[in-house]
């Protein structure tokens, strides 16, 4: 699959494209984020794709501003449902901001269960 993501990706780069991210990682950082998510980015920016994973922002009760502004902006959305996904109120408000850019921007949505 991630091969999957960085084809589009590179054909996407090919002219100018109209999203800041190429890819958008979505996951539930417990379960993930020092393990697969963490490779599967570090993979995807060495192939030189602009990926986005949210080692950054601050957590809050509410998603953030500047995380749906990238979920926005990024071309391809990797969904990583892990064990835990689900009973995580900021997972399942990416998801639906993620499912609403699929329907109105055209964004391609790639789906990954681990440990599902």
């Amino acid at each position: 699959m991630a091969k999957e993501a960085a084809a589009a990706a590179a054909a996407s780069s090919s002219s100018p494209p109209p999203w800041k991210y190429h890819v958008f990682l979505s996951f539930r950082g417990e379960d993930t984020r020092y393990n697969f998510t963490g490779h599967l980015c570090r993979a995807l920016r060495q192939k030189g794709i602009n990926t986005f994973m949210d080692d950054y922002l601050s957590r809050g009760e509410e998603i953030s501003p500047a995380l749906l502004k990238a979920i926005e902006e990024s071309r391809i959305s990797v969904i990583v449902f892990s064990e835990k996904y689900a009973s995580s109120r900021w997972c399942l408000d990416e998801l639906v901001k993620i499912i609403d850019c699929k329907k109105s921007n055209q964004q391609m949505v790639i789906p990954v269960f681990y440990k599902a």
